[in-house]
């Protein structure tokens, strides 16, 4: 579907509207001026009304939250963001783009080609495993062209569109030893969802940094998979994730080795030129924060040496660049619209 008039509205749906994700979506197309929630979906039976679940969105939005089916979705928008919860995905996606609606998933359901991979990573059997092929990995910085005629996007995740985007440049060039690339991330809680669980609770994680999932974070291979599309070789990474005190927030520093010498003006030039263009990643000449990045769409790279050593430092919001801002770029993407619209300012 692309638009074809600039008073043509496309019409939206929201799969999962209770979590963080689908706040940031609402709150973005509250003002979006080609895209209209039409359809928010919930597994409660009261209707709640979406202010009710978000009160910052109250006077935004008059929409009640309904447990609807897929095929009933499907039926009455053009677009639907599904923000549901891994191995949930893969049983609404085959409805909704049977009934002819297009789809930009936010679990990790489409993310990796391979079934034994993700039922490896995910400990599932995925059952909509001849599709996975199909779904485009949704990050516009790396495959652009390929999203505007796709029916279904993989929304990447927040920890793999950092790596990826910090790594990306150098894969691209040979500049870099694809194997043994150790990758320290860290997290605001937002990133665990808005699901209560003991680890995210307030005394539990305020004044206290801690290391998760070291050795089988599911990124793990979604990010391999990716930088060894662009590369065109094996990348393997050491990925160590941190949850820390703030609200969000990612911030990745990475250590890869060079295999040719260069000076860090030298790679910032191949950062910008690889990124010309591109609206949402800012290459820098300060170590940036993440409170640089707070509430907007923006990833912001620069690179530094310790000793001999190459530092990549990235930074994004891991609700909107990391999650929701990203798949408003794709769904500007299969509108035909610029992916900017909507998103500067957010």
């Amino acid at each position: 579907m692309a638009m074809n008039s600039a008073s043509a509205m496309a019409r939206i749906a929201i799969l999962g509207a209770t979590g963080y994700t689908a706040l940031e979506l609402f709150r973005i197309l509250s003002r979006h001026p080609t895209a209209r929630v039409v359809a928010a979906t919930t597994r409660q039976t009261d209707r709640p009304l979406i202010s009710s679940i978000h009160p910052s969105l109250t006077g935004l939005f008059d929409l009640s939250c309904e447990n609807l089916t897929p095929e009933e979705v499907g039926s009455s928008c053009d677009i639907a963001f599904c923000c549901l919860p891994h191995t949930a995905s893969m049983e609404a996606v085959p409805k909704l783009l049977h009934a002819g609606c297009r789809v930009v998933d936010l679990s990790a359901d489409y993310r990796l080609r391979d079934p034994a991979s993700y039922q490896q990573w995910y400990g599932h059997q995925h059952t909509d495993a001849e599709r996975l092929s199909q779904a485009v990995y949704g990050l516009p910085e790396i495959f652009g062209p390929l999203i505007p005629p796709a029916s279904l996007v993989a929304n990447p995740g927040c920890y793999t569109s950092t790596s990826i985007l910090a790594l990306a440049p150098l894969i691209a060039e040979g500049l870099i030893d694809p194997q043994g690339i150790v990758i320290d991330a860290k997290s605001g809680i937002s990133g665990a969802g808005r699901t209560p669980k003991l680890s995210n609770l307030y005394s539990e994680c305020n004044e206290s940094v801690t290391a998760y999932s070291i050795g089988n974070h599911r990124h793990t291979p979604e990010i391999e998979q990716v930088l060894t599309d662009v590369g065109g070789q094996a990348v393997q990474v050491a990925f160590n994730p941190h949850l820390m005190p703030m609200d969000r927030g990612i911030f990745c520093t990475i250590y890869p080795r060079l295999l040719r010498s260069g000076t860090q003006a030298e790679l910032l030039s191949l950062f910008r030129r690889y990124y010309a263009g591109q609206p949402f990643v800012r290459v820098v000449d300060h170590i940036p924060a993440t409170k640089d990045v707070a509430y907007t769409n923006f990833c912001d790279i620069t690179v530094r040496f310790n000793r001999d050593q190459l530092v990549v430092l990235a930074v994004i919001d891991n609700l909107i660049k990391g999650a929701s801002g990203v798949a408003i770029q794709n769904m500007n993407l299969l509108l035909g619209l610029d992916q900017r619209t909507g998103l500067l300012g957010c």
